[in-house]
């Protein structure tokens, strides 16, 4: 099996006697794209600035294809940052940004002009080598920042929410940039973020964290689909939860009680599932259907009434409460929903098989 670029073995960081990062273990792999995601105070930056060199873990090793780097300082690491503020010199005009590492390894002015160049050219703006910073858009300056940190051709790039400060439109052109040049140049990324549709997006895996510790490693469709953990469900906000005690039904299959009713689990969890336990049950709002009637073959269903719907471009999202106060949404096209008659304060039955069901231990 091929060594991780980066390893994090049992490194944790702490401030006086607040923990920003837990012991944990982590690897990188060479040529991958890995987004870490949580909310403020998570540690995901603190994770990342440790792997720069500008925080020394409290404990552990950081290892970066294989060597440990804990003593090395951040010059000489070769692990370059691409900053939410981006960090550019409004003192240097477009090309001689890009040309500064470069000028920093001690690279002679007609190679650095030329990598320089070749950059600018294939971020397209090379138009803009002359100007200054202060002449250019959101979305140009990102692109010096990049053409900035890769001229150096560097094993692994640090991103620490570099596209925060864009407007929607322009962020999502950013993304498919960033996911090309990753593809393109088999550098490694490291890309951290609040945002899931930026890390959903682009990653090959994700690493979600909370309160300094890492609650769940996995491709975006894993974590997506099946969440190990109640706090990474409710921090996806995709999954209807819920909470309830687990049991079997008359027939000994798998089943959970919960406020809202008993549902039956799917035959995988049910190895896993012991009566008794508690537990809560995800379903993705986009696996929820929605019926006038009660359906004769339905397995798990409940009775609610609408509250509220949201259109967000081509989907919907409709808003139910059942009789135990238990909220649920339904992620639906419009042309699904077109033939119901929606309206709020109205009662509708919703339905799910045992298969879109999730089971998560507490």
């Amino acid at each position: 099996m091929q060594e991780p670029l980066v390893s994090f073995e049992g490194v944790a960081k702490r401030f006086g006697s607040y923990t920003a990062v837990q012991k944990m273990d982590l690897q990188i792999h060479k040529g991958e794209f890995l987004a870490i995601m949580g909310s403020s105070g998570c540690g995901k930056t603190t994770t990342l600035r440790m792997l720069a060199g500008l925080e020394a873990p409290s404990e552990g090793i950081i290892r970066l294809a294989g060597r440990p780097i804990n003593d090395l300082p951040s010059w000489s690491r070769d692990t370059p940052m691409v900053w939410q503020s981006l960090a550019l010199f409004p003192f240097l005009n477009v090309i001689e940004n890009v040309e500064f590492a470069l000028k920093m390894r001690g690279i002679g002015r007609a190679e650095r002009r030329r990598r320089a160049e070749q950059w600018l050219d294939r971020m397209q703006i090379a138009e803009f080598a002359s100007r200054n910073i202060g002449q250019l858009s959101g979305g140009q300056r990102q692109r010096v920042a990049l053409a900035r940190s890769l001229v150096v051709e560097p094993d692994i790039l640090l991103l620490d929410e570099p596209l925060s400060a864009l407007d929607a439109a322009l962020k999502v052109r950013m993304q498919s940039v960033l996911k090309n040049l990753q593809r393109e140049t088999g550098i490694t990324f490291v890309y951290v973020t609040h945002s899931q549709s930026e890390a959903f997006s682009m990653a090959d895996r994700v690493v979600i964290m909370s309160r300094g510790k890492i609650e769940q490693i996995g491709t975006p469709q894993e974590i997506y689909r099946t969440p190990r953990t109640r706090f990474v469900a409710d921090f996806l906000g995709s999954s209807n939860i819920f909470p309830g005690q687990l049991q079997q039904d008359r027939s000994g299959r798998a089943a959970i009680a919960t406020a809202s009713g008993h549902f039956l689990l799917a035959e995988d969890a049910a190895a896993s599932a012991m009566p008794g336990q508690s537990a809560s049950l995800t379903v993705l709002d986009t696996r929820m259907q929605i019926h006038l009637q009660p359906p004769a073959d339905a397995v798990n269903m409940v009775e609610a009434r609408m509250i509220g719907e949201e259109f967000v471009g081509a989907t919907a999202t409709i808003y139910f409460e059942t009789g135990a106060g238990q909220e649920i949404r339904v992620q639906k096209s419009h042309e699904e929903l077109a033939d119901l008659p929606l309206a709020v304060g109205r009662s509708f039955h919703l339905s799910w098989l045992p298969a879109d069901g999730h089971l998560v231990p507490e």
